[in-house]
């Protein structure tokens, strides 16, 4: 029996191949394929490293099937472009069958080489598909982009030992001790640079650095960071995908991190723009005592998956910066430390993923990584002339361990919280009253009209470099809460 149903299976296939219908390809020339688009231009493109993948479509809309006979980049093998047809990687492609009323990818991408020019240069090739005698192309467009490129080795960073040197490069040592960075040419990290002990990395306006997916800059104990942006050229930090994708997609590269500077020798931060990352910055006081303080000003810090400044057992001055947009706190003071802002917006407003954290957190319980020990370290802040705001009913939260010295007062502010409004905290301050930005979503911070941080701010405090705002405008005589001095709309 088993033998007769084999015979009938074996007879039942070769009846269903035999009366097949065989595949009939037009060769008639006026059947042709439609392409998705007759450019595809990418952006501007690091030299020596490969863009995003762009993808092309190409149809037949024809009742019949049809062979493209040829597919290939008019440059051959020495093209910067690359095409993926099929999963299939090449220059040239021949018959690439596409049947009736169906479509066919094709996958672009593009990667440079270096020249010795500084500023982007223009790079084409053509994509050029032959169906029946019918030319089709496509035209293939990017800016080059020449780079210094600051490489760290492969590794983990820290090892599950707790090493960090398999992982950084060193950009300051005992030879070059102060190094430079200018505009003419941006830098691209890929892991850590790091500025070693006694070191001073100074960043010159107009400079750009770009991470790669994972990296970071890092200054070790008693490094140096200056960051000399101008309010023209401001110093910008964020990841190396410069395609328009990317323009607001946090989580890029990992932070900059800076430890205890030396004594004289404090870390600076002047008119920087810190973007997409995963914190913005970390500064943690971790193996020495110094207590020398950063200065940051005029500085936004934005979008990072992680937070946006996170201190430990720091001293901090910040003025004239706006905070914004994280996917946990936006800035998080801990571990005990010394705290003076001024005119800052700290404001979240994030919508990448639910946020269970505040805007602002302060703490002073500190961990000495020497000991592993936890001790409460004193904690004070003043927070001046500045709002503190969210999407959330409440952006403001504190853990102290009750017997370290804390101190903490709100100044002539506009805050949004759910805490006892105690007069011994808060002097002058506004509560819960929207401030009205003129559009969280697009990273506009600025005030718009009948903001109730309007005129809250104390004058006192809105002189000498805090007269003008984080654009430079001249604050008055009823200075606004904030970073931002309400400007009004000459259209409106």
């Amino acid at each position: 029996m088993r033998k007769y149903l084999t015979i009938i299976l074996l007879s039942l296939i070769v009846f269903t191949v035999s009366c097949r219908k065989k595949q009939v390809f037009s060769d008639s020339p006026s059947k042709n394929i439609r392409l998705s688009t007759d450019t595809i231009a990418f952006d501007t493109v690091f030299t020596a490293i490969g863009s995003s993948t762009q993808i092309l479509m190409v149809y037949n809309d024809n009742s019949e099937s049809l062979k493209i006979s040829s597919i290939r980049l008019e440059g051959g093998s020495s093209s910067p472009y690359s095409i993926n047809v099929d999963g299939q990687s090449g220059t040239t492609f021949s018959d690439k069958e596409i049947y009736a009323k169906d479509s066919l990818y094709v996958f672009i991408k593009v990667t440079i080489n270096p020249n010795d020019e500084d500023n982007p240069y223009f790079v084409q090739d053509r994509l050029i598909f032959t169906t029946n005698g019918n030319v089709s192309a496509v035209n293939l467009t990017a800016y080059g982009q020449n780079a210094h490129y600051i490489i760290g080795r492969n590794g983990i960073f820290p090892d599950q030992n707790g090493h960090y040197s398999n992982y950084y490069v060193a950009i300051t040592d005992s030879v070059n001790t102060d190094v430079h960075w200018t505009a003419e040419k941006p830098y691209v990290i890929y892991n850590v640079a790091l500025i070693d002990s006694d070191g001073t990395l100074t960043i010159e306006p107009g400079t750009h650095v770009y991470f790669h997916g994972g990296s970071g800059l890092w200054a070790w104990s008693e490094g140096q960071l200056i960051v000399n942006g101008t309010a023209e050229n401001p110093v910008v930090f964020q990841g190396d995908r410069l395609e328009h994708y990317y323009d607001n997609q946090p989580g890029q590269w990992d932070r900059i991190w800076l430890m205890e500077a030396r004594e004289g020798h404090g870390h600076r931060i002047s008119h920087a723009i810190i973007r997409n990352g995963f914190i913005g910055l970390q500064i943690q006081r971790m193996f020495k005592n110094n207590m020398e303080p950063i200065h940051i000003s005029n500085t936004i810090i934005e979008n990072h998956t992680g937070m946006g400044l996170y201190s430990n057992c720091y001293t901090i001055n910040m003025s004239n910066s706006l905070i914004n947009n994280c996917g946990n706190y936006c800035v998080a003071l801990t571990g005990g430390g010394d705290y003076l802002f001024q005119h800052n917006t700290i404001a979240n407003y994030w919508t990448n993923s639910v946020r269970k954290a505040e805007a602002l957190f302060f703490n002073n319980l500190y961990t000495d990584p020497t000991d592993g020990n936890t001790y409460a370290i004193p904690f004070e802040c003043s927070i001046i002339n500045s709002i503190v705001y969210g999407n959330r009913s409440n952006e403001f939260k504190t853990d102290f361990y009750p017997v370290s010295d804390t101190l903490y007062k709100f100044k002539s502010s506009l805050i949004c919280t759910e805490r006892p409004q105690l007069q011994q905290l808060y002097e002058s301050c506004v509560f819960n009253k929207d401030p009205k930005f003129k559009n969280t979503a697009a990273f506009d911070f600025h005030l718009d009209t009948l903001s109730s941080a309007m005129g809250i701010a104390n004058p006192c405090y809105s002189i000498g470099d805090l007269r003008f705002d984080l654009d430079g405008v001249d604050r008055g005589e009823r200075p606004d809460a904030g970073a931002y001095q309400y400007v009004a709309d000459p259209e409106r």
